[in-house]
C-alpha cells in the first residue's frame, strides 16, 4: 500500500517545502505593475508627412455577409511595410486580417481605428464605398 502524505493548506510549509523556493534564489527580473497601453503601439511606422492617399472600404460581398474594412491604393509602400502596417492594425482593432494584393483587410468595421492608425503613420485616409 501508497504511503499517503498530507499536504498542509493552512498556511504552514509542508516537508516538501514550497515549490516557488527554487526560483527565489535564480534572480529573475521584476515585472512591472504598470499597464501596457496602445498608444506605444499606434507609432509601428515612422511618422513621415504626406505619404500619399489611401482608401478605406467596408465590403461585405462574396464574404457569408460578414463585414471586412479594406485598405486600398497604397503607393510608393513596400509589401514588407504593409505587412507591418496590417499587423499594427489588427493589433489595435483586435481582429484578424491578412494583407494581399496591395490592400489590408482586417475583418469587421474598424474604419475608425485603422483612419487613426494611418492618420499617424502620415497617410491621408479617406472613406469610400458604403
Amino acid at each position: 500500500m501508497k504511503d499517503k502524505k498530507r499536504i498542509v493548506v493552512n498556511g504552514q510549509t509542508s516537508e516538501w517545502g514550497s515549490p516557488f523556493a527554487a526560483l527565489k534564489n535564480l534572480n529573475l527580473p521584476s515585472t512591472s505593475a504598470e499597464p501596457k497601453t496602445t498608444e506605444a503601439k499606434e507609432s509601428v511606422l515612422p511618422a513621415k508627412k504626406n505619404r500619399g492617399r489611401v482608401d478605406i472600404l467596408r465590403q461585405t460581398a462574396h464574404r457569408g455577409g460578414k463585414t471586412v474594412t479594406v485598405v486600398t491604393h497604397f503607393t510608393g509602400v513596400s509589401q514588407a511595410e504593409q505587412k507591418e502596417l496590417g499587423k499594427a492594425m489588427q493589433k489595435a482593432c483586435g481582429a484578424g486580417g491578412t494583407t494581399k494584393d496591395g490592400r489590408i483587410e482586417i475583418q469587421g468595421d474598424h474604419r475608425d481605428t485603422v483612419a487613426r492608425l494611418l492618420t499617424v503613420a502620415g497617410f491621408r485616409p479617406v472613406f469610400a464605398g458604403g
